[in-house]
């Protein structure tokens, strides 16, 4: 096989991994991380497993992954982090469980913060002030 030619079982695999973030299969996902699948792996966007189990409001998923050391705040190919896509999906679990990993609410374009003044949600705003110093 021609080593610039990407392995379509080696994407179809990743995109069964992301498939799993995005349905908050949480046991199987850590089981794959566990087993050496990168807690950071990123799709073609730069979206990783967290940003999809995020944005789909997916807080166990989110904290599981970030237990085994994904980043909670790691930006996509557009500079949204998945705290960011939580505000703006209104997903209080997933906005604590990333707060509580330590996603920082000023990081990304938009930021969290940002997208929460943008939408009017002053609850997260004021969370947002137990965890930073903005």
């Amino acid at each position: 096989m021609n080593p610039m030619q990407p392995d379509p079982e080696l994407e179809e695999f990743a995109t069964r991994l992301f498939d799993l973030a995005r349905t908050g299969e949480t046991d199987r996902l850590r089981a794959y991380v566990e087993a050496g699948v990168p807690a950071n792996l990123t799709n073609d966007r730069g979206d990783t497993l967290v940003m999809l189990a995020a944005y789909h409001g997916h807080a166990e998923t989110v904290r599981a992954l970030t237990g085994l050391g994904a980043d909670p705040g790691r930006a996509n190919d557009r500079g949204q982090t998945p705290l960011s896509g939580a505000v703006f999906k209104k997903e209080p679990e997933v906005i604590r469980a990333l707060l509580d990993a330590g996603a920082d609410p000023d990081a990304g374009t938009p930021s969290a913060r940002e997208t929460a003044r943008m939408f009017g949600h002053g609850e997260y705003l004021k969370w947002f002030e137990h965890y930073s110093n903005s």
